[in-house]
């Protein structure tokens, strides 16, 4: 089974963007205009994204510059969503952390051969939602320290150091930034037959190896968005990564 660009597809994307559009002003949700967009904005990337990806997939070099571009795109697009642009440096840091291991593992155990086109939709898959992860944990925990300055000032004025009285502000919020990531494994399957199950059957894969690829990428997504958390969590108590507002105020 394929989807072949056309008349047919045009036609549904259309519809699926008037419902959309529809739903925002039923529903009064504000910029509406945004979904337009976005939806532009989809397929004008996905096109060239085709067309750069089939020209480079046959080289792991250019695979690999590829892969590094779209991990900037993401470190990029994670610092503004938390808007702390200038601590982009740390959020390569917990971003990096989260996915190189969680590469180097499925490159060791040969599971996915070091080609171009093996790593591009692998990797990039897992840079996309480790960029999620950081932004959930960074946003999570920065509104817990605006809205919590004074639990952080009463853990100074007991003794503790600056990275404890963050880390009582805001660990208990990075469970929740990981919620979305293992809800996505608990119902892959039931609930949700993920993307990499999907293009695997597209593809003329059996079941089985449909069912073994998403099960590889779940878990690496979960365990690079773990990390990522974790790591992020450290480098905000240690005032590394913030926005310039709360870099400010959390004065030891």
């Amino acid at each position: 089974m394929t989807i072949d660009p056309g008349l047919p597809v045009a036609l549904a994307v259309l519809l699926l963007l008037a419902l959309t559009v529809t739903m925002y002003r039923v529903g009064r949700l504000p910029s509406s205009g945004s979904t337009v967009v976005a939806a532009v904005r989809a397929v004008v990337q996905l096109s060239l994204a085709a067309l750069v990806i089939a020209a480079v997939i046959r080289s792991l070099a250019l695979s690999i510059l590829l892969l590094i571009a779209m991990f900037t795109v993401a470190v990029v697009t994670t610092v503004r969503r938390v808007e702390a642009p200038s601590a982009w440096p740390w959020a390569t840091v917990a971003m990096l952390a989260g996915l190189l291991p969680v590469i180097a593992i499925i490159l060791l155990t040969r599971t996915v051969p070091p080609t171009g086109a093996a790593l591009v939709p692998v990797v990039g898959i897992l840079a996309g939602n480790t960029m999620n992860g950081h932004t959930l944990t960074c946003r999570r925990a920065f509104a817990a320290l605006r809205e919590e300055k004074g639990q952080y000032e009463a853990g100074l004025s007991l003794g503790l150091t600056r990275a404890q009285a963050v880390h009582e502000v805001i660990h208990r919020r990075v469970p929740e930034a990981l919620i979305p990531g293992l809800d996505q494994v608990r119902t892959a399957g039931v609930v949700t037959l993920p993307g990499a199950f999907i293009g695997v059957l597209l593809g003329g894969g059996s079941p089985a190896q449909a069912a073994a690829a998403q099960v590889l990428v779940l878990l690496g997504i979960m365990a690079a968005q773990t990390t990522t958390a974790v790591v992020a969590e450290r480098l905000i108590g240690s005032a590394r990564l913030l926005p310039a507002d709360l870099r400010g105020s959390l004065q030891p």
